[in-house]
C-alpha cells in the first residue's frame, strides 16, 4: 500500500495497537504518544529510556516483525525540542518546522513574482494557516499576512 494512503494509516494504527499495549501496560510508560507509525515516550530517567528502547526493539522484532528506524530513533532532552507530527515540541510550546515556514515564504515570493496564481496561493495558504494555528505562531502568521497585504496594495 502506498505510504500516506488512508488504508495504510488505518492498518498501521490497528497493527501497532499491540505496541501501545506493550508500552503502556508492560513498560508502564506514563507519557507515551503515538501517531500512526511515529511515537514519543517521555520520562525523567535517561537510563530507563535506554532500557525501554531495547525492550521495544525486541518486542517489535519478535512480536510484530518490525524494527525501529536507526536514524530517527534517539533519546534527547525535551529542552532541545522534539520533532513530532510536523512541529518542534518543547516543554510549554511548539513551533513550526523551519522547512514549512520556508515553503510558505517561497510561495509568497512566487505570488509576488506572478509565478503563482492568487487562487493557487490562497489554497496553499489556507491549508498552511490551518496547520500553523496549532503552533505558537501568532506573530509569524500576523507578520506574513501584514506583508501579503502590503504587497497586494502596492
Amino acid at each position: 500500500m502506498p505510504l500516506g494512503n488512508l488504508t495504510s494509516q488505518f492498518f498501521a494504527n490497528v497493527y501497532l495497537n499491540e505496541l501501545d499495549y506493550f508500552v503502556k501496560h508492560k513498560l508502564k510508560a506514563k507519557y507515551y504518544i503515538r501517531y500512526v507509525d511515529d511515537f514519543v515516550i517521555l520520562d525523567s530517567s535517561k537510563e530507563r529510556l535506554h532500557s525501554w528502547e531495547m525492550e521495544i526493539e525486541n518486542f517489535l522484532r519478535d512480536s510484530l516483525k518490525l524494527k525501529l528506524h536507526p536514524e530517527k530513533s534517539r533519546i534527547i532532552s525535551l529542552s532541545k525540542g522534539i520533532d513530532f507530527v510536523g512541529f518542534r515540541n518543547f516543554y510549554y510550546y511548539k513551533l513550526l518546522r523551519k522547512r514549512n515556514v520556508n515553503n510558505i515564504k517561497r510561495k509568497i515570493e512566487l505570488l509576488n513574482k506572478c509565478d503563482l496564481s492568487y487562487e493557487k496561493f490562497l489554497e496553499s495558504f489556507n491549508g498552511w494557516n490551518a496547520y500553523a494555528k496549532w503552533a505558537n505562531s501568532c506573530n509569524l502568521i500576523s507578520n506574513l499576512i501584514s506583508n501579503l497585504i502590503k504587497n497586494i496594495k502596492s
